[in-house]
């Protein structure tokens, strides 16, 4: 069943054409950055670590010690690095990124057997008890499906935006705005919080 309500010359529902635009400029962006840093450009590498690391960061901390996560962003974007040429579409970086970062997590956990539990004198804040109750939050958040644990730790960790996440992993943006959605509601029903409808 088609939607046939139209608001101006857009059908509802359909994206902004300067949301589009945008996305698709940022996918260039990415494109070129991919070709430069091919081509032996240094500062293209730079500019790309910048703008995904977060990312990367973020996939890891779901999945990883805390203590290991900086190591294993080095590995991926060093695994990145080194398989660039292989990339058949460089306007899917992002995507591609972090599959390989997943992937470092997975190989960091077949050969980790012994993984320590987050402990709360690793995670930086300004009183025990925030310490506490963050790393109790990680733990819970490390404890939900796939989906909604990687998005919520790229949202609540990272600090990035819905559409930053959507861009730098792939995802599309009503895919990364169900899984925050559906990924705080578990969050808060592990955390013990009332959740209002």
């Amino acid at each position: 069943m088609q939607n046939s309500e139209t608001v101006g010359s857009l059908a509802v529902g359909e994206p902004l054409p300067t949301v589009v635009a945008a996305s698709e400029a940022r996918a260039s962006e990415t494109a070129a950055m991919v070709a430069a840093v091919i081509e032996g450009e240094r500062t293209a590498f730079d500019r790309m670590y910048r703008r995904f690391a977060p990312m990367v960061h973020g996939l890891l901390l779901a999945r990883v010690p805390r203590d290991d996560v900086d190591d294993l962003v080095q590995d991926v974007f060093l695994q990145a690095y080194e398989r660039l040429a292989t990339l058949r579409d460089p306007r899917a970086f992002g995507g591609w990124l972090a599959s390989i970062a997943r992937n470092r997590a997975n190989d960091f956990h077949r050969r980790k057997t012994d993984s320590e539990p987050v402990s709360p004198e690793n995670l930086h804040a300004a009183s025990t008890e925030s310490v506490a109750e963050a790393a109790m939050a990680l733990e819970k958040i490390r404890a939900l499906p796939e989906a909604y644990r990687e998005t919520l730790v790229l949202r609540l960790v990272e600090g990035l935006t819905g559409p930053e996440i959507a861009e730098l992993t792939g995802l599309t943006p009503d895919s990364v705005r169900v899984n925050l959605h559906r990924g705080m509601k578990m969050l808060r029903e592990q955390l013990g919080m009332e959740v209002s409808q």
